[in-house]
């Protein structure tokens, strides 16, 4: 079973739809979003259950040059 988590990106100024492009070429979300106010960038994952969260979002995600800062959330069931 996988793990289900929402990262909100927060892009250098000008460098939003360049990020969004890079992750979009990683096929490693579920859904890709552009957001207002304090982010610019939602995504969903679904970490494989054997993989880190942490580990795996700074290894395959934070890594795109243009990301600032990221706020994850972590999910535990759905209702």
């Amino acid at each position: 079973m996988s793990t289900c988590v929402f990262v909100q990106l927060r892009c250098k100024p000008g460098t939003t739809y360049r990020v969004a492009d890079e992750i979009m070429l990683r096929e490693i979300h579920s859904e890709l979003y552009s957001t207002s106010g304090e982010h610019d960038l939602l995504l969903k994952l679904y970490i494989p259950a054997d993989q880190d969260v942490g580990k795996f979002i700074n290894d395959k995600l934070l890594d795109i040059d243009g990301i600032e800062r990221s706020l994850t959330t972590l999910t535990f069931r759905a209702f």
